[in-house]
Protein backbone atom coordinates (compact mmCIF):
# COMPACT_ATOMS: atom_id res chain seq x y z
CA UNK A 1 0.00 0.00 0.00
CA UNK A 2 2.72 2.77 0.80
CA UNK A 3 4.37 1.69 -2.67
CA UNK A 4 1.22 2.00 -4.38
CA UNK A 5 0.56 5.21 -2.58
CA UNK A 6 4.24 6.80 -3.17
CA UNK A 7 3.99 5.61 -7.01
CA UNK A 8 0.39 7.44 -7.37
CA UNK A 9 1.64 10.41 -5.69
CA UNK A 10 5.12 10.66 -7.94
CA UNK A 11 2.77 10.20 -11.07
CA UNK A 12 0.51 13.16 -10.94
CA UNK A 13 2.69 14.97 -9.93
CA UNK A 14 6.64 14.31 -10.56
CA UNK A 15 8.04 17.69 -9.78
CA UNK A 16 6.51 17.15 -6.19
CA UNK A 17 10.10 17.20 -3.81
CA UNK A 18 8.01 15.41 -0.71
CA UNK A 19 6.60 12.10 -3.07
CA UNK A 20 10.46 11.54 -4.17
CA UNK A 21 10.93 11.87 -0.39
CA UNK A 22 8.43 9.46 0.26
CA UNK A 23 9.23 6.83 -2.00
CA UNK A 24 13.14 7.16 -0.93
CA UNK A 25 12.11 6.35 2.41
CA UNK A 26 10.06 3.22 1.68
CA UNK A 27 13.31 2.38 -1.11
CA UNK A 28 16.07 3.23 2.01
CA UNK A 29 13.68 1.43 5.14
CA UNK A 30 11.60 -1.28 3.27
CA UNK A 31 13.48 -2.23 0.23
CA UNK A 32 17.24 -1.90 1.66
CA UNK A 33 17.50 -0.16 -2.17
CA UNK A 34 20.04 1.84 -1.08
CA UNK A 35 21.13 3.55 -4.48
CA UNK A 36 17.50 4.12 -5.62
CA UNK A 37 16.84 5.61 -2.54
CA UNK A 38 19.66 7.66 -2.60
CA UNK A 39 18.49 9.01 -6.25
CA UNK A 40 15.28 9.96 -5.04
CA UNK A 41 16.80 12.17 -2.36
CA UNK A 42 18.63 13.82 -4.47
CA UNK A 43 15.60 14.46 -6.93
CA UNK A 44 13.66 16.05 -4.01
CA UNK A 45 16.50 18.50 -3.51
CA UNK A 46 17.20 19.52 -6.84
CA UNK A 47 13.12 20.27 -6.85
CA UNK A 48 13.37 22.17 -4.27
CA UNK A 49 17.14 23.03 -2.64
CA UNK A 50 15.55 24.68 0.41
CA UNK A 51 13.84 21.23 1.67
CA UNK A 52 14.96 20.47 4.88
CA UNK A 53 12.99 16.62 5.07
CA UNK A 54 15.18 16.51 1.68
CA UNK A 55 18.36 17.16 2.98
CA UNK A 56 18.04 15.04 6.19
CA UNK A 57 17.21 12.48 3.89
CA UNK A 58 19.97 12.21 2.02
CA UNK A 59 22.39 12.73 4.69
CA UNK A 60 20.63 9.89 6.07
CA UNK A 61 21.36 7.67 3.32
CA UNK A 62 24.97 9.32 2.30
CA UNK A 63 25.16 7.72 6.10
CA UNK A 64 24.03 4.90 5.51
CA UNK A 65 27.24 4.51 3.00
CA UNK A 66 29.92 5.62 5.56
CA UNK A 67 29.72 9.06 3.72
CA UNK A 68 29.36 10.54 7.51
CA UNK A 69 30.84 13.95 6.98
CA UNK A 70 28.70 14.96 4.46
CA UNK A 71 25.86 13.39 5.87
CA UNK A 72 26.61 15.84 8.98
CA UNK A 73 26.82 19.12 7.15
CA UNK A 74 23.60 18.24 5.42
CA UNK A 75 21.81 17.75 8.57
CA UNK A 76 23.50 20.34 10.30
CA UNK A 77 21.48 22.52 6.79
CA UNK A 78 18.71 20.49 7.35
CA UNK A 79 18.21 21.78 10.86
CA UNK A 80 18.53 25.56 10.03
CA UNK A 81 15.71 25.14 8.14
CA UNK A 82 13.61 23.28 11.05
CA UNK A 83 15.02 23.60 14.18
CA UNK A 84 12.53 22.09 16.44
CA UNK A 85 13.19 18.55 14.76
CA UNK A 86 14.42 16.59 17.44
CA UNK A 87 14.85 13.02 16.02
CA UNK A 88 17.30 14.92 13.48
CA UNK A 89 19.58 16.73 16.32
CA UNK A 90 20.34 12.42 17.47
CA UNK A 91 21.10 11.32 14.19
CA UNK A 92 23.39 14.06 14.33
CA UNK A 93 24.63 12.58 17.70
CA UNK A 94 25.08 9.60 15.83
CA UNK A 95 26.60 10.67 13.22
CA UNK A 96 29.26 12.57 15.07
CA UNK A 97 29.51 9.55 17.50
CA UNK A 98 30.69 7.61 14.55
CA UNK A 99 33.85 9.54 13.88
CA UNK A 100 34.42 9.91 17.78
CA UNK A 101 33.19 13.79 18.40
CA UNK A 102 32.14 12.92 21.37
CA UNK A 103 31.26 16.19 22.68
CA UNK A 104 30.13 17.28 19.50
CA UNK A 105 27.63 14.28 19.64
CA UNK A 106 26.40 14.94 23.40
CA UNK A 107 25.90 18.54 22.71
CA UNK A 108 23.22 17.46 19.76
CA UNK A 109 22.10 14.74 21.69
CA UNK A 110 20.76 17.02 24.63
CA UNK A 111 19.44 19.75 22.09
CA UNK A 112 17.30 16.34 21.31
CA UNK A 113 16.90 16.04 25.16
CA UNK A 114 15.55 19.57 25.38
CA UNK A 115 12.81 19.67 22.66
CA UNK A 116 11.57 15.81 23.84
CA UNK A 117 12.86 15.00 27.13
CA UNK A 118 11.07 11.53 27.48
CA UNK A 119 11.75 10.36 23.88
CA UNK A 120 13.32 7.26 22.66
CA UNK A 121 16.11 6.61 22.13
CA UNK A 122 18.08 9.35 23.17
CA UNK A 123 19.69 8.42 26.16
CA UNK A 124 20.53 4.98 24.43
CA UNK A 125 22.69 7.50 22.29
CA UNK A 126 23.91 9.34 24.85
CA UNK A 127 25.36 5.81 26.73
CA UNK A 128 26.82 4.70 23.84
CA UNK A 129 28.61 8.28 24.13
CA UNK A 130 29.49 7.42 27.60
CA UNK A 131 30.77 3.79 26.57
CA UNK A 132 33.23 4.93 23.80
CA UNK A 133 34.26 7.19 26.96
CA UNK A 134 35.20 4.16 28.58
CA UNK A 135 32.68 5.49 31.33
CA UNK A 136 30.94 2.07 33.03
CA UNK A 137 28.59 4.60 35.55
CA UNK A 138 27.84 7.57 33.05
CA UNK A 139 26.91 4.69 30.46
CA UNK A 140 24.61 3.09 33.03
CA UNK A 141 22.95 6.00 34.24
CA UNK A 142 22.26 7.61 30.79
CA UNK A 143 20.78 3.80 30.26
CA UNK A 144 18.47 3.48 33.51
CA UNK A 145 16.68 7.06 32.06
CA UNK A 146 15.91 5.76 28.83
CA UNK A 147 11.99 5.25 28.99
CA UNK A 148 10.92 1.89 29.55
CA UNK A 149 10.75 -0.54 26.73
CA UNK A 150 12.97 -2.24 24.06
CA UNK A 151 15.58 0.78 23.64
CA UNK A 152 15.83 1.35 27.30
CA UNK A 153 16.55 -2.89 26.86
CA UNK A 154 19.15 -1.96 24.49
CA UNK A 155 20.81 0.37 26.75
CA UNK A 156 21.24 -1.52 29.67
CA UNK A 157 22.18 -4.30 27.91
CA UNK A 158 25.61 -2.23 26.63
CA UNK A 159 25.65 -0.26 29.53
CA UNK A 160 26.22 -3.56 31.52
CA UNK A 161 29.01 -4.77 29.55
CA UNK A 162 31.59 -2.26 29.94
CA UNK A 163 30.87 -2.67 33.85
CA UNK A 164 32.52 -4.81 36.44
CA UNK A 165 29.63 -6.94 37.60
CA UNK A 166 29.66 -9.84 34.57
CA UNK A 167 26.40 -11.25 35.93
CA UNK A 168 24.61 -8.28 35.54
CA UNK A 169 25.95 -7.72 32.02
CA UNK A 170 24.99 -11.66 30.84
CA UNK A 171 21.50 -10.82 32.41
CA UNK A 172 21.04 -8.07 30.87
CA UNK A 173 22.19 -9.51 27.55
CA UNK A 174 19.66 -12.33 28.32
CA UNK A 175 16.76 -10.23 29.51
CA UNK A 176 17.34 -8.38 25.80
CA UNK A 177 17.43 -11.67 24.28
CA UNK A 178 14.31 -12.77 25.58
CA UNK A 179 12.13 -10.11 25.47
CA UNK A 180 13.50 -7.98 21.81
CA UNK A 181 15.18 -10.90 19.65
CA UNK A 182 12.67 -10.22 17.22
CA UNK A 183 12.62 -6.64 17.11
CA UNK A 184 16.42 -5.77 17.72
CA UNK A 185 18.63 -8.42 16.10
CA UNK A 186 20.78 -5.59 14.74
CA UNK A 187 21.03 -3.97 18.46
CA UNK A 188 21.88 -7.45 19.96
CA UNK A 189 25.14 -7.88 17.91
CA UNK A 190 25.92 -4.69 18.76
CA UNK A 191 25.90 -6.03 22.31
CA UNK A 192 28.01 -8.76 21.25
CA UNK A 193 30.49 -6.40 19.85
CA UNK A 194 31.25 -5.18 23.13
CA UNK A 195 31.29 -8.30 24.89
CA UNK A 196 34.27 -9.01 22.00
CA UNK A 197 32.51 -12.26 21.14
CA UNK A 198 32.95 -11.88 17.00
CA UNK A 199 31.41 -15.00 16.01
CA UNK A 200 27.86 -14.15 17.75
CA UNK A 201 28.23 -10.91 16.81
CA UNK A 202 28.40 -11.99 13.07
CA UNK A 203 25.45 -14.49 13.79
CA UNK A 204 23.19 -11.23 14.86
CA UNK A 205 23.57 -9.01 12.10
CA UNK A 206 23.22 -11.78 9.55
CA UNK A 207 19.86 -12.48 11.74
CA UNK A 208 19.44 -8.50 11.26
CA UNK A 209 19.56 -9.07 7.83
CA UNK A 210 16.99 -11.23 7.06
CA UNK A 211 14.68 -9.54 9.26
CA UNK A 212 15.13 -6.81 7.22
CA UNK A 213 16.01 -4.70 10.44
CA UNK A 214 16.87 -1.35 9.64
CA UNK A 215 19.03 -1.07 12.30
CA UNK A 216 21.72 -2.42 9.08
CA UNK A 217 21.36 1.66 8.10
CA UNK A 218 23.76 2.36 10.94
CA UNK A 219 26.86 -0.37 10.08
CA UNK A 220 29.16 2.19 8.52
CA UNK A 221 29.33 4.59 11.27
CA UNK A 222 28.64 2.58 14.16
CA UNK A 223 32.17 2.45 16.30
CA UNK A 224 30.58 -0.48 18.08
CA UNK A 225 30.57 -2.94 15.02
CA UNK A 226 33.30 -0.97 13.17
CA UNK A 227 35.87 -1.90 15.73
CA UNK A 228 35.37 -5.62 13.30
CA UNK A 229 36.23 -3.61 9.67
CA UNK A 230 38.90 -5.69 9.18
CA UNK A 231 37.62 -8.94 9.65
CA UNK A 232 36.66 -10.80 6.31
CA UNK A 233 33.34 -11.43 7.70
CA UNK A 234 32.67 -7.58 7.93
CA UNK A 235 33.22 -7.08 4.17
CA UNK A 236 31.59 -10.27 3.25
CA UNK A 237 28.78 -8.55 5.23
CA UNK A 238 28.83 -5.21 3.47
CA UNK A 239 28.74 -6.83 0.22
CA UNK A 240 25.93 -9.00 0.54
CA UNK A 241 23.55 -6.08 1.94
CA UNK A 242 25.32 -3.93 -0.35
CA UNK A 243 27.01 -1.33 1.32
CA UNK A 244 30.24 -0.17 0.24
CA UNK A 245 33.02 -2.21 1.83
CA UNK A 246 35.29 0.32 3.90
CA UNK A 247 38.59 1.23 2.14
CA UNK A 248 37.54 -0.85 -1.11
CA UNK A 249 36.77 1.86 -3.97
CA UNK A 250 35.51 -0.94 -5.55
CA UNK A 251 33.06 -2.94 -3.19
CA UNK A 252 29.38 -2.32 -3.30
Amino acid sequence: MAHEAADRALALSAQLAAAHVARGVLLQNADFDWREAESEFRRALALSPNDGQAMFNLGNQLATFGEVEPAIELTRQALTTEPLRATWYNWLASYLLGLNRLDEAELAVRRALELQPAAAPYHETLTIIEIQRGDASAALGAAQQEPAGPWQDVALALARQIGTDRSAADAALSTLIEKDASLAPYQIAQVYALRNDAEAAFQWLDRAWSNHDAGITYLLFDPLILRYKDDPRFAAFCRKVGLPVPGDSAGT
